[in-house]
């Protein structure tokens, strides 16, 4: 395998790419390991041509008559960064790259591309509820590290409506149920952006109103009815307000670029000023932000209780993510921004995460030291904080070793 720009000395997955000429102490803080604070599940399955090249874009369609989505900067990426992992060289056909994906089955290749992403912990958003994904354990296990679980407000709230309580104990046993789940969790986490948009009305519903609410789903119930209701999802949040103040976890938002489910520009962070400012001192992520980076910056930078991340987008920018790590480095404090892949069914996404990260923040902090406005001591102390030291505080993880690969 390539080993890009690596310094003598270390192993050469986690360096691959890196800025060269990066001070050894910079390189090696980038090469560490990693806490994935928001990530999904990989799929246990193996996949074809289609049902793969639909989830390496974040929009889950196919590509149009007589195209690829592997004309696309993540695709390209695959290519170029994965490929090797797999045994093949760089650069290796599309055709090549999946028929040797379907050699080496899929137990397999979850193991080589999460283990060569150099993560200690997955932090997994299990809200999704599907089987074929890995759980947090497993996730932990293929990678190499610990696996934690990320719950998911509004599938706990449809987990409970799926029992058919009436609607005058909905709310009780709702928050006693995510009471309960909290309490093996590292963090809870809104999806509200897709549900409704980030507009919505910061202050609790009454009591009065949320019977009422859940009386109007409950009327037109289907079994695994999605929660839509901007009554019923503002209650879930402040509900999660009360059990994350309870146990002192954070609670992670979606902001910015998703899937189509989302009206982009009703999920800006600065939506959710009024609720920011209501629920402190809990504390708070915003989950990828772009292209709303600046915005969720300004958030972070104003507000002690306001952290962020831009995970999706570097997965997605790939060889330009340089471009949006610098935007978060503009204002944040480095002590509020987290590493994350965002990475979904495809261990590809972790694994070119991890890379993404560690080039992209390696070429920014690189110009900062030419430019001499950081020490290269700075630098390496900035790029633990970002890679695990944050999310270890945030989420009171302890650093564990990573297991023999």
């Amino acid at each position: 395998m390539e080993t890009d720009g690596a310094p003598r000395g270390l192993p050469p997955g986690p360096t691959a790419g890196l800025t060269p000429g990066l001070p050894s102490d910079v390189a090696e803080a980038l090469a560490g390991p990693l806490v994935d604070h928001h990530c999904h599940g990989v799929r246990r399955d193996g996949l074809d041509r289609p049902g793969f090249e639909r989830l390496i874009v974040e929009g889950g369609l196919p590509a149009p008559p007589g195209t690829t989505h592997f004309d696309s900067p993540v695709g390209l990426a695959i290519r170029r960064w994965c490929a090797p992992v797999l045994g093949l060289p760089p650069h290796a056909a599309p055709a090549d790259y999946l028929a040797r994906r379907a050699d080496l089955g899929s137990h397999e290749v979850n193991r080589r591309l999460l283990r060569e992403a150099g993560i200690g912990d997955f932090c997994v958003d299990t809200g999704l509820n599907d089987p074929g994904l890995l759980s947090p354990a497993e996730m932990g296990l293929a990678g190499g590290g610990r696996g934690h679980e990320v719950v998911r407000v509004e599938r706990v709230a449809e987990e409970v409506a799926e029992r058919g309580p009436s609607a005058a104990k909905f709310a009780d046993e709702f928050a006693e149920e995510l009471f309960r789940r909290a309490g093996a969790a590292v963090a809870l986490k809104s999806i509200i952006a897709y549900r409704h948009g980030l507009d919505f009305d910061p202050w609790p519903p009454e009591p009065g109103e949320v019977v009422a609410a859940v009386s109007r789903w409950f009327a037109g119930y289907h079994a695994h009815e999605r929660l839509t209701d901007p009554v019923l999802l503002r209650h879930g949040l402040w509900t999660a307000v009360g059990v994350a103040r309870e146990y002192g976890l954070p609670i992670q938002f979606h902001t910015g670029f998703g899937d189509p489910d989302l009206a982009l520009h009703r999920a800006n962070p600065l939506l959710m000023t009024d609720f920011v400012r209501a629920v402190r001192p809990a504390p708070i992520v915003l989950l990828h932000c772009h292209p709303y980076v600046r915005e969720a910056a300004a958030l972070a930078a104003v507000y002690p209780h306001v952290n962020i991340d831009v995970g999706l987008a570097v997965t997605y920018t790939a060889a330009g993510s340089a471009t949006v790590i610098a935007e978060a480095l503009e204002l944040t404090p480095f002590h509020k921004i987290l590493f994350s892949s965002d990475c979904y069914a495809l261990p590809e996404l972790c694994r070119l995460g991890a890379l993404f990260h560690r080039r992209g923040l390696g070429a920014v902090l690189a110009r900062r030291i030419a430019d001499g406005e950081w020490s290269p001591r700075d630098a390496a102390r900035i790029a633990r904080l970002i890679g695990e030291g944050n999310a270890r505080r945030l989420y009171r993880l302890t650093r564990t070793e990573k297991r023999e690969q």
